[in-house]
């Protein structure tokens, strides 16, 4: 076995950065073309719809995260047919899950908002933009597995084909029906949902690429074989938890902002894109830590799987610097260029600082994340992110007379109580791999 080098931890690496780097502009786009308009409640509206949203979508993360993992040990145990089988159980998982989210969103989408406690005049805006985006959910859910499945092979570049074609169309629809067609956050939330169909095929066209044509043909006995579709069922289980811990966390942060009014909610969220950037773009080695580890687990090699860990935090620790000094410079700049509203800008550069931090203190999380996702270890996720909900909620509730400012420390301190959660479950992981 070649012996792995930063050179191939890079090669690997850029397509998912490029790729990660445009998954956020889902949402700076949203709130670019609403925010724009000067009108700071249709703001708030779209940024308590997008925290929804997220919520919602993203607590079947695991079709992205628990497929990569699954991917990546098939492959480091000799692939074979098990790769297609794989994806086409994944592909009718995530199908039927998102359909059954669009038949349910009439009753989900007003629940959930009114959860949010989303303020009076920012209802409609929030409302109409998040009925929108469900009517993309069972493409969005489709396109996490196949995403998860290529970053698994180790075919980056045919999951950035995917994510530029998806972004490309959402920029394109957003602009369209929001600045020229004056559809508001109704026609931003119908853009990302047309975009995430066109992702969908896109997938699909890649999974032919790689497989050929023809490749869903495989015998219902090897689809549904007891084993392996419960190892599936049982990996994304505790990862599905681990999701909905962490996006309760973010809500709950959202809801903070929310509580303290319009204005320090928008600013909240305008920040909040500077820090998905980075987190998406950093999770490029976060992404390729899974498929590095997951594969040298997969082969049985200690080595192989601490190596892999090593360069990829190197890489992810000089990222995290990059990306928090490229905030406190530029964001002063990015701020007023999202929104033009000057109490929103204020509140904005006055968070400035806590919002630098996060490249920073949230990259050994993210990493770590990557590590445990590539050996399925489901259940370790699950508890950290557990953990730390509860550890954050504790200091968000003592920080609560510290206004925003409080809201931030506590969002701060969420990723190191994360980080230091799985720090601490590491060495068992490694002494399991066999040396």
């Amino acid at each position: 076995m070649t012996q792995l080098t930063r050179r191939h931890i890079f090669t690997q690496a850029w397509p998912i950065i490029l790729g990660q780097a445009l998954v956020p502009l889902v949402g700076v786009v949203d709130a670019t073309v609403i925010g724009r308009t000067g009108d700071a409640a249709m703001l708030a509206g779209v940024a308590l719809g997008v925290t929804t949203v997220n919520l919602i979508f993203w607590t079947f993360g695991f079709l992205r995260m628990g497929v990569t993992g699954l991917t990546a040990q098939a492959l480091g145990a000799g692939g074979g047919e098990e790769l297609r089988a794989l994806l086409v159980r994944a592909l009718l998982l995530g199908f039927g899950l998102g359909a059954a989210l669009l038949l349910l969103s009439p009753g989900i989408v007003p629940l959930a908002l009114a959860l949010m406690h989303v303020p009076a005049n920012a209802a409609e805006a929030a409302h109409s933009f998040t009925a929108a985006r469900f009517l993309g959910a069972p493409a969005a859910l489709s396109f996490y597995v196949l995403n998860g499945w290529l970053l698994g092979l180790g075919r980056t570049r045919l999951a950035l084909a995917c994510q530029i074609a998806f972004n490309g169309i959402n920029i394109l629809l957003d602009v369209l029906f929001v600045a020229v067609f004056k559809l508001g956050p109704w026609g931003a939330g119908i853009g990302t949902s047309i975009a995430e169909w066109v992702a969908l095929a896109s997938g699909l066209w890649a999974a032919r690429h790689v497989l050929g044509p023809g490749w869903w043909r495989i015998g219902r006995e090897v689809t549904f074989a007891p084993g392996a579709f419960r190892r599936l069922l049982s990996v994304n289980a505790d990862i599905m938890i681990r999701t909905v811990a962490l996006l309760l966390l973010f809500t709950w942060f959202a809801r903070a902002g929310a509580r303290l009014g319009a204005v320090p909610l928008a600013a909240n969220h305008v920040l909040m894109q500077f820090v998905s950037i980075s987190a998406f773009v950093l999770d490029g080695f976060a992404f390729t830590a899974e498929a590095r580890v997951g594969a040298a687990i997969g082969a049985g090699s200690r080595a192989g799987m601490l190596r892999a860990a090593r360069l990829t935090g190197e890489f992810s620790l000089a990222g995290g610097l990059l990306f928090a000094a490229g905030i406190a410079a530029s964001g002063p700049w990015l701020i007023t260029f999202v929104t033009r509203d000057p109490a929103v800008q204020a509140q904005a550069v006055a968070m400035l600082p806590f919002c630098a931090l996060v490249p920073l203190l949230g990259m050994p999380s993210w990493l770590l994340d990557g590590i445990f996702i590539g050996a399925t270890r489901g259940r370790t996720l699950r508890n950290a992110a557990i953990v730390s909900l509860a550890l954050y909620l504790a200091t968000d509730a003592l920080l609560r007379g510290q206004g925003d400012t409080g809201v931030w420390i506590a969002l701060l301190a969420s990723y190191v109580y994360r980080a230091t959660a799985l720090g601490l479950a590491l060495p068992r992981l490694v002494k399991g791999v066999a040396r």
